[in-house]
């Protein structure tokens, strides 16, 4: 399988593409469902919800961390070294395998629903506790699904499951609340009520990826060669050894990220002598900014899900050149994304919490600014995690986040123990804890790779395109407030007409800037659908 020829070249961009406009979708969707449900639920009822979902959050991390990644990087090797045979067993074990995983974890929930809910400290949501019990089972099943067909390079059927399970959330889930609140339930069975629309939502994906692999199986030729696989319990060893670091790393940032909350909390009370009511305060106003701060990892995740098995065939092709190609063209559509975005909440930082948190507390804007720079850092750890993964190095994550996240702690603990910066101290720890790991992570990279990507050309361009840009948002964000703002009358509304031509008038100059400075090869260009004609368009050459 030559990666380099066309025709054969498997265009991770394009699956990125499908993933990223996915992401935006349910996004959308997810944003759609939780105003409406809120208010159905009231205050009490959302937070049984939160509960619930939390507990769905970490099932659905659980479940797509490790598996589908390690499957699909593990097919695409097998099929880049002309082993179908071999491509065919790493699904049928992973499938078998984790169906089994998925019963008893079924099993386990339905068993011990009351005390996994004394557990969350909500005795309440034993009944939401149940009714996520098959979702356990369906996510499970889906994760060899997944895997097969990321493994292929084919993005679709993982587009499809998640803008399925959104739906079905969205509709099924607000049909059941408003139906059990009409009939007088209270509202913990309202809430358990709600988020069956997951669970149905995840079992809907079940047959309709079952029916997408059979039919995409059906299409591929007969193989020329029979390669002899490996034994059953070889290949399932090989899924452990490659899943487990993955779900061990994605643990550790979740584990850190828990401690962290809680140890923030406690320094502001304990260290910065702060009463009750304003940690709550002070706490919440860094909840908001942290809600901004975790968007632009969002659509980078796909790009570091459809870069894995594009890479893996590569390196075991041993073509190193077309994985150090795939791993510049990763790493710099990463910095021409996150880059404008971190930019653009640092300068706007101020009118974003205006326009959206009216009457917040006056740490807010500060918090968010600092926020947004460490966002990039987020997303360029999550593209270099995933090089990692690919280029069978995801073992060195390991000694990556520990680093970060003790660094995190102490930073934390030390200055939002201090009076005088209190909560400002919690997005520098942030900040410091992804800067560590992002290093750390390119210098193995570095270190790993046979051909060395060149790190500094694909940051340079895009980071002055998205300097330029925010210097643009900063002038026409204050041009505005100035002559906008008066004639509109001022308020809310003034300011967010204010705030929504300063980012159309960024995303214009951002897109100019992109094309002058060529920020934009025409390599990436011709990965993406109907590239050749977007080039001449662009006029990239």
């Amino acid at each position: 399988m030559e990666l380099s020829e066309p025709g054969k070249k498997a265009s991770y961009l394009t699956g990125a593409a499908v993933l990223t406009a996915t992401v935006a979708f349910t996004k959308v969707i997810g944003a759609i469902y939780k105003i409406p449900l809120f208010n159905l639920l009231g205050d009490e009822g959302s937070g049984h919800f939160n509960v619930m979902y939390n507990i769905y959050t970490l099932i659905l991390t659980l479940s797509t961390a490790g598996v589908p990644v390690a499957i699909s990087r593990l097919i695409s090797e097998a099929r880049a070294q002309d082993r179908p045979r071999q491509a065919a067993r790493y699904y049928s074990v992973g499938l078998w395998t984790f169906t089994l995983v998925g019963l008893v974890g079924m099993a386990v929930m339905l068993l011990f629903g009351r005390s996994f809910a004394e557990f969350m400290s909500d005795p309440k949501v034993y009944l939401g506790v149940w009714v996520l019990a098959p979702a356990v089972f369906f996510a499970c099943v889906l994760s060899p699904l997944r895997g097969w067909s990321q493994g292929r390079s084919d993005m679709v059927p993982t587009a499809i499951s998640q803008i399925m399970e959104v739906l079905c959330k969205l509709v099924f889930g607000i049909a059941i609340a408003w139906y059990l609140k009409s009939q007088g339930y209270g509202v913990h069975i309202i809430a358990a009520g709600a988020i069956a629309g997951i669970t149905i939502g995840l079992g809907l994906d079940v047959p309709i990826l079952a029916i997408l692999r059979r039919r995409a199986a059906r299409r591929e030729p007969r193989p020329v060669t029979l390669d002899k696989p490996m034994s059953r319990m070889e290949t399932l060893k090989k899924i452990v050894w490659v899943s487990v670091p993955i779900m061990l790393s994605s643990s550790v940032l979740n584990i850190i990220n828990l401690v962290d909350s809680s140890l923030v909390r406690w320094r502001l009370g304990t260290g910065a002598g702060l009463s009750e009511q304003m940690v709550d305060v002070l706490y919440g106003v860094y909840s908001k900014g942290m809600t901004f701060f975790s968007v632009p990892n969002a659509f980078i995740s796909p790009i570091g899900v459809a870069v894995v098995p594009v890479v893996a065939a590569a390196m075991a092709s041993h073509d190193h050149k077309a994985a150090k190609t795939t791993i510049e063209s990763s790493l710099r559509v990463t910095n021409l994304l996150a880059m404008p975005a971190a930019v653009g909440l640092f300068v706007l930082a101020g009118p974003i919490f205006d326009v959206v948190f009216p009457g917040s507390n006056e740490h807010g804007p500060a918090l968010l600014s600092m926020l947004g720079i460490a966002s990039y850092f987020v997303c360029a750890y999550l593209i270099s995690n995933s090089i990692l993964q690919a280029t069978g190095h995801e073992k060195l994550a390991l000694v990556a986040l520990p680093v970060g996240g003790l660094l995190k702690i102490g930073i934390n603990y030390i200055l939002v123990g201090n009076p005088a910066i209190n909560i400002s101290g919690a997005p520098v720890g942030t900040l410091a804890c992804y800067v560590a790991i992002t290093l750390l992570n390119s210098v193995f990279i570095a270190v790993t790779s046979p051909e060395r990507p060149r790190f500094l050309r694909v940051t340079i361009r895009p980071l002055l395109c998205s300097l330029l840009m925010g210097a643009a948002a900063w002038g026409v964000q204050g041009l505005c407030e100035r002559r906008l703002l008066p004639l509109l009358g001022g308020g809310r509304l003034a300011g967010a007409v204010c705030l929504a031509v300063t980012v159309l008038a960024a995303v214009f100059v951002y897109a100019v800037l992109i094309v002058l400075l060529r920020a934009l090869t025409k390599e990436d260009i011709l990965l993406l659908p109907k590239g050749e004609k977007l080039a001449k368009l662009l006029k990239i050459r």
